[in-house]
């Protein structure tokens, strides 16, 4: 749970010592070049093995898996998006809760965002501005893209005869906080640090999240296949609500992260850079445990 910009230093600390790596967070480059010295001395580095990332990559391995088996790898339109969200339980005037420090959330958002729509490759300069309705059970939310989707097609096994449409890992607001944060992006479009640096500090302050404020975690990965023989549409919901106990995204985050150290313990991992699992019978074997602990999801497919 160290800042991200730490996680190489103690990768270092880790091989130096002989040590197993594992973190809930995304690859940078610098891990990324650790990754084979780790492999010739044995050792596993496990990353984004959290919630988002984590979960999500575990749902689109299935997705993708089970939509290989029904169509095939041949030719096929593809629309994919994975949206998540760490929201309150009960919606405030703010339409969110801090979940973790409100510098890291500005700067996400202040992070252009590469993605795939209408076949295309787009780059939305402030995510907030790219923010469409997304539809789930009844209820709608915001969703927005976020980072650099565009690698992710070749981590979750894409086909490549599949024709990608549509591609979009995001994240998923309550209905209203587009408005609800209008004062915020204004400060981000003048892109003052100072200012958002204070803006950070009012926030935190003005939103603090407290014991008596319960969180819930939305996630919702979709692909959507047409091929020869037909459609394939297949959608993993995972909604939980926090308790007094613990909150919705630590349990969402911490219980992959055990899952990780269980089975590299078991000798499950093989060494080198590892992130998530990276296949559909592995994420599997990951949602299975994950189920065993009470995080369980919902799957809705719709077949040829």
């Amino acid at each position: 749970m160290v800042p991200a910009d730490l996680h190489t230093e103690l990768l270092d600390a880790c091989l130096e010592r002989r040590a197993h790596f594992v973190c809930s967070s995304y690859v940078s480059e610098a891990m990324a070049a650790r990754g084979p010295a780790a492999e010739r001395s044995g050792l596993v580095v496990q990353t984004e093995a959290g919630l988002d990332p984590g979960i999500d990559h575990l749902l689109a391995h299935v997705l993708v898996g089970d939509a290989r088996e029904a169509l095939g790898d041949g030719p096929a339109s593809v629309a994919f998006t994975s949206y998540c969200g760490g929201v309150p339980a009960e919606p405030n005037d703010f339409r969110y809760r801090f979940s973790w420090a409100p510098r890291g959330v500005l700067t996400a958002l202040l992070t252009p965002a590469r993605h795939i729509e209408e076949g295309e490759e787009r780059t939305a300069e402030r995510p907030w501005e790219a923010t469409v309705p997304y539809e789930l059970d009844g209820e709608t939310f915001e969703a927005l893209p976020n980072r650099d989707s565009v690698p992710f097609v070749a981590q979750y096994g894409f086909p490549s005869a599949w024709r990608i449409d549509t591609f979009i890992r995001g994240t998923l607001r309550l209905d209203g906080w587009l408005d609800a944060w209008s004062q915020v992006f204004a400060v981000l479009r003048e892109g003052d640090g100072t200012r958002i640096d204070a803006l950070a500090k009012d926030l935190a302050a003005r939103y603090p999240a407290t014991d008596a404020d319960l969180d819930r975690v939305v996630l919702a990965v979709s692909l959507d296949a047409r091929g020869p023989t037909g459609r394939w549409h297949g959608r993993c919901v995972l909604d939980v609500v926090g308790d007094r106990h613990e909150s919705a995204m630590a349990r969402c985050v911490s219980l992959p992260l055990a899952c990780a150290i269980t089975r590299l313990l078991d000798g499950a991992t093989p060494p080198g850079l590892r992130r998530a699992a990276e296949s559909a019978r592995e994420s599997r074997e990951w949602l299975d445990l994950l189920g065993r602990y009470g995080l369980h999801h919902r799957t809705e497919v719709s077949a040829p």
